[in-house]
């Protein structure tokens, strides 16, 4: 099962389990994230596209650490003009790992088991 997912402008394929880098998120660091803007879910070849999004369809995942990432030079110059400027940048980032893909149909199931077992249990008593 894996999904597609739209956050910080940028669409990402991630699996349970999967570490991702992401543009810096305010979420700290051992918290839980939940990403609502799914664009693709495929389970057991059942894929469903959203229009825009799949709704009922969420991807958590959990914050693991915030970084930079490598420096890069951003560098300028005309010729002849004797003008040169060298800039560096570095990027932050949040690392997350997706500890789970809850669809609508997990939801239903879910729902109903929960139900089927009050219900036995309301008739043994």
């Amino acid at each position: 099962m894996y999904a597609i997912i739209e956050s910080c402008g940028k669409q990402y394929k991630v699996t349970e389990g999967d570490v991702v880098f992401f543009e810096k998120l305010d979420a700290e660091e051992g918290k839980k994230v939940t990403f609502d803007n799914v664009v693709l879910v495929s389970e057991e070849g059942k894929v469903q596209v959203g229009a825009p999004y799949v709704k009922g369809v969420k991807v958590e995942g959990k914050v693991v650490a915030h970084g930079k990432g490598k420096k890069i030079l951003v560098y300028k110059m005309k010729p002849k003009k004797n003008y040169r400027r060298m800039q560096g940048h570095r990027q932050p980032y949040t690392k997350v790992e997706i500890t789970s893909i809850k669809t609508a149909a997990a939801k239903t199931t879910a729902t109903k088991a929960a139900a089927s077992a009050k219900k036995t249990e309301a008739k043994e008593a």
